[in-house]
């Protein structure tokens, strides 16, 4: 997905620098603006997040809404609640899967199918794209911690590289 959006800002890396940020964190563009969701995000704030100079955020805006492909992407992003971090904070389990290779089909089929036999509820599962992201791995959430007896059933599924309890 990236390589063929990123196809548009060529010529302009701090376009696609800008252009990266907000896919990576579901920033959608509307009426010539950045939002979060409903939050609107000012052209400063994105401009030092990406480390660029403000205008820049101005011409990549303008670069996507004159472009019909680019926006009808950049204009359905949405922002994602990740867990992750709050899960050991609420009581509820954290795994990080490193696969071997993301683009290999049932990897998460195969953590969750372990999970799951061991009486435990996914509460949500958040898996990096393997085209936005250069090192993608799988969050999953569970209603309680995932006990260390049941890591090695998960590293033995196919596909996975590594396990991180968090």
């Amino acid at each position: 997905m990236w390589e063929k959006l990123r196809s548009y800002f060529k010529g302009y890396p701090a376009q696609e620098k800008v252009a990266h940020l907000m896919l990576v964190h579901g920033l959608r563009v509307r009426d010539g603006r950045v939002f979060a969701g409903p939050v609107e995000v000012s052209d400063t704030a994105m401009a030092r997040a990406a480390s660029v100079d403000r205008r820049v955020v101005t011409a990549t805006v303008k670069t996507i809404e004159s472009n019909a492909e680019l926006l009808k992407i950049f204009e359905r992003l949405a922002p994602v609640c990740h867990l992750g971090e709050v899960a050991p904070l609420m009581g509820w389990g954290a795994i990080e899967i490193i696969p071997t290779s993301a683009s290999k089909p049932g990897i998460l089929s195969g953590v969750a199918t372990a999970i799951a036999e061991a009486g435990i509820s996914i509460r949500q599962v958040i898996v990096d794209d393997p085209e936005v992201f250069d090192d993608p791995h799988a969050f999953i959430v569970t209603e309680q911690p995932v006990p260390e007896r049941l890591l090695p059933r998960i590293r033995s599924v196919e596909g996975v590289k590594s396990v991180v309890l968090h």
